[in-house]
């Protein structure tokens, strides 16, 4: 029920009408968050497989990325122009929290938005279609579970009412992180000794996302002293985005 829960939230596929979901349960989603980013991923890397054998790689990877989009409604994205025009346009906790709420975007966050998909459609140009391939099956999910120790390390800095949808993420329990990592790594280490399409001494990029996630969370803790779902967001994508610079600075 936590899966279908968390597919529900995570994905804009019709999860739901497989079966109702009680509300508890999207409390405990973040540690299968990674699960998730199996789908996306594999779906983001099929997609560019796919267009990259009828149109030029530059072109597949932006019609991989739309597929992506579609596929989570842009949560993530959205997530990140609001933390963007929230710490760019907000000096105070209470008003970085403000203008994150506010439904519309700012000229930061469209800015930032402009700046981040300028630098993710540019990496087929210095990264191979089959490594481009192997960085986003491994990039969705261990970012995802990079991302979801938020809530592991902060407090929630609204409360229930006032959250955007109404469900703060409860910490998680030691199963439950067991699980967030093993979903989280699987892939490349599938990657690397398994199907040996990962050269294993590339396997040091993966500190690349935590140390991310690690300066975000201080950041965060340092304006808002704690998390919304929307740093959740921003964590994962600027997660991402720095493994996949990272890929593309190592094999430069």
């Amino acid at each position: 029920m936590r899966l279908l829960a968390a597919l529900t939230f995570f994905t804009r596929l019709p999860f739901w009408r497989i079966r109702e979901i009680p509300a508890e349960h999207f409390k405990r989603v973040v540690p299968l968050w990674p699960v998730a980013g199996w789908l996306t991923g594999s779906t983001t890397a099929l997609v560019l497989w796919l267009c990259s054998h009828v149109m030029p790689l530059t072109l597949a990877w932006i019609v991989a990325l739309v597929s992506r989009l579609l596929l989570t409604g842009c949560l993530h994205e959205d997530g990140l122009a609001d933390f963007i025009d929230g710490f760019g346009g907000g000096t105070t906790r209470e008003r970085t929290l403000t203008i994150m709420k506010d439904s519309h975007i700012g000229t930061y966050g469209v800015i930032g938005l402009i700046v981040y998909f300028a630098l993710l459609i540019q990496l087929p140009s210095v990264i191979s279609r089959d490594t481009l391939i192997i960085a986003v099956l491994c990039g969705d999910c261990w970012s995802k579970c990079c991302a979801a120790q938020l809530i592991n390390f902060l407090p929630y800095a609204r409360n229930e009412e006032t959250a955007k949808n109404r469900t703060v993420y409860e910490r998680m329990t030691l199963p439950e992180l067991l699980i967030c990592f093993f979903f989280g790594l699987a892939p490349a280490f599938v990657m690397a000794f398994v199907l040996k399409w990962l050269p294993a001494g590339m396997l040091w990029l993966l500190f690349v996302p935590a140390c991310m996630t690690l300066l975000l969370t201080l950041v965060m803790r340092r304006r808002l002293q704690g998390y919304t779902g929307d740093c959740c967001g921003a964590a994962f994508l600027l997660s991402e985005l720095a493994f996949y610079l990272s890929v593309a600075i190592a094999v430069f």
